[in-house]
């Protein structure tokens, strides 16, 4: 062998030494901080989703009471022909998303009736005017409010049936 190619088979021989990739454990080290890292951001993650749901529950709910209100203003100023007793508030949600004749026009106060983010159903407890703020049951005569069903608690302590 000549000097030069002896030279060339030692710089061979330096990079394989020096290519040898991760050891075993550096590999463990590493995954264990990644996993560390993960289980850290994990209730952070979840925190900020709920956060998001009450966020998008107070929207609905502030949106659908504001619907009840707009119908009631219009049925007080007797746009809206009335059923006894009802107090010039929607007969339900549906009513608010179907519309009502005013003048030959249809007008709704609601597009849709949102899907409650706390049940994932666009199902929502009502409450009428005679009916005990209180109480679960509605008494079916007319819509003065609405709450979530769930049973769960907010990041602020309250339930969310009582918003």
């Amino acid at each position: 062998m000549q000097q030069s190619d002896k030279a060339t088979y030692r710089r061979g021989v330096l990079c394989l030494r020096s290519a040898k990739g991760f050891t075993l454990i550096e590999l463990i080290v590493a995954t264990a901080i990644l996993a560390l890292l993960t289980t850290m951001a994990l209730p952070l993650a979840r925190l900020t989703i709920k956060r998001e749901k009450e966020k998008e529950l107070r929207f609905d709910l502030w949106q659908m009471r504001d619907a009840i209100d707009r119908y009631k203003d219009v049925a007080d100023r007797g746009a809206i022909q009335i059923k006894l007793g009802s107090q010039g508030y929607p007969p339900d949600l549906d009513t608010l998303m179907n519309g009502v004749d005013i003048g030959g026009k249809k007008v709704r106060f609601l597009r849709k009736i949102p899907v409650d983010p706390m049940t994932g159903k666009a199902e929502w407890g009502l409450r009428a005017v005679q009916d005990d703020p209180n109480s679960d049951s509605w008494s079916g005569d007319d819509v003065f409010d609405v709450y979530s069903k769930s049973e769960g608690t907010a990041l602020d302590g309250t339930k969310y049936k009582e918003w």
